[in-house]
């Protein structure tokens, strides 16, 4: 398939996104859209881990933390500003500054992968406790309380830009968050298309070739580092505004181990793959929650074992494969035929004759 091809495909693609995300309120009840809201708010969750593992090369265990972080900085904002304008730019900025200050030394100190992966672990169990503990009344940001275990309750959530009192409906808040998804998709394709995200998949393929050609492989990983973590803080933003509450289980390593799942069954190396695995996982499971017959956790081992074992690749790369094989085949098939014609014509025969 062509370049051009390919191009025609994706934005298909995304014109048919954007068509699903502006008529699903008709087609769904409340309590459905509130359920898509979410899977899509962790949709770009996915995204931030598959963009920084699947075309920088870093496998973060502890994506949940700047996911975290994210959540936290616009409750603690939007709680003192009353407003979910600057809440929603904090809740970038904070985890942007985290990601930047843990990247510097992760990468400049030269921290192979395998402990950078053991690092970020680490870091969220790190941000688990620490917010675990702040249940007492000393520990006030302005005028929002951290609660502790029992998280911050009742955060405002998102309203019409540097409006307060025009706060969006859910209807609205899945216009929104649906929205984020699609930019946020789009943008990392952009970028992936520019002269850095080439540079970076280079630097995911071969650090030492990228050096010799003049790139600095730490500069590279940390700015893709840097904005995984943004993203995932912007996730956070939309997770909270999806339930008006937030507290330190954000930080578990269930959820952890959960976008891993969902990157691998999608596919890892691309971008479609994780919102893909993600969706699929998480309508799964809320399925199998709801029905209460069997053990989510099981089930989402053996889909795992199922997925590494039959389609290493992701769901998103086989189907892609198999599409491209038919598409050549077919391809083959027209070329040979045409050869045949201009056999027989040579010959001096009919075409088609025996």
């Amino acid at each position: 398939m062509s370049d051009t091809a390919k191009l025609s495909v994706q934005i298909a693609a995304v014109l048919v996104a954007c068509i699903a995300v502006a008529l699903m309120p008709g087609y769904v009840d409340l309590f459905q859209l509130m359920q898509f809201t979410l899977f899509a708010s962790m949709a770009v969750l996915a995204l931030s881990l598959g963009f920084i593992w699947g075309f920088g090369g870093i496998l973060c265990f502890g994506q949940t933390a700047f996911f975290g972080l994210g959540a936290y900085a616009y409750a603690v904002a939007a709680i003192n500003f009353g407003d979910s304008t600057p809440a929603i730019l904090m809740a970038i900025i904070v985890p942007s500054l985290f990601a930047l200050a843990l990247g510097y030394f992760v990468f400049y100190g030269r921290i192979s992968d395998v402990y950078l992966g053991v690092i970020t672990l680490t870091v969220t169990l790190i941000l688990f406790n620490v917010f675990n503990s702040t249940a007492g009344d000393e520990y006030t940001i302005g005028v929002a309380r951290l609660g502790g275990f029992n998280g911050m309750p009742a955060v405002p959530t998102f309203n019409m830009p540097f409006d307060p009192s025009g706060i969006l409906f859910p209807e609205h808040s899945w216009y929104v968050t649906g929205g984020v998804l699609i930019a946020v998709y789009v943008g990392l394709r952009l970028l992936l298309r520019s002269r850095f995200g080439r540079v970076a998949v280079a630097v995911r393929e071969n650090e030492t070739r990228a050096a010799l050609l003049g790139y600095d492989p730490r500069v590279v990983k940390l700015w893709v580092f840097v904005l995984g973590g943004a993203i995932a803080g912007l996730a956070g933003a939309l997770y909270v505004n999806w339930g008006a509450f937030v507290g330190p289980t954000i930080f578990a390593l269930s959820l952890s181990a959960e976008i891993i799942i969902w990157i691998c069954i999608g596919g890892l190396g691309t971008l479609i793959g994780p919102v893909v695995g993600c969706f699929l996982i998480q309508y799964l499971v809320s399925q199998i929650g709801s029905q209460q017959s069997f053990n989510s956790n099981l089930i989402l081992g053996a889909i795992l074992v199922v997925f590494v074992v039959l389609l290493p690749k992701g769901l998103v790369p086989t189907l892609r494969n198999l599409i491209l094989s038919g598409w050549h085949l077919v391809g083959d098939a027209r070329r040979k035929g045409a050869e045949a014609k201009r056999n027989d014509l040579a010959a001096g025969q009919p075409v088609g004759a025996e």
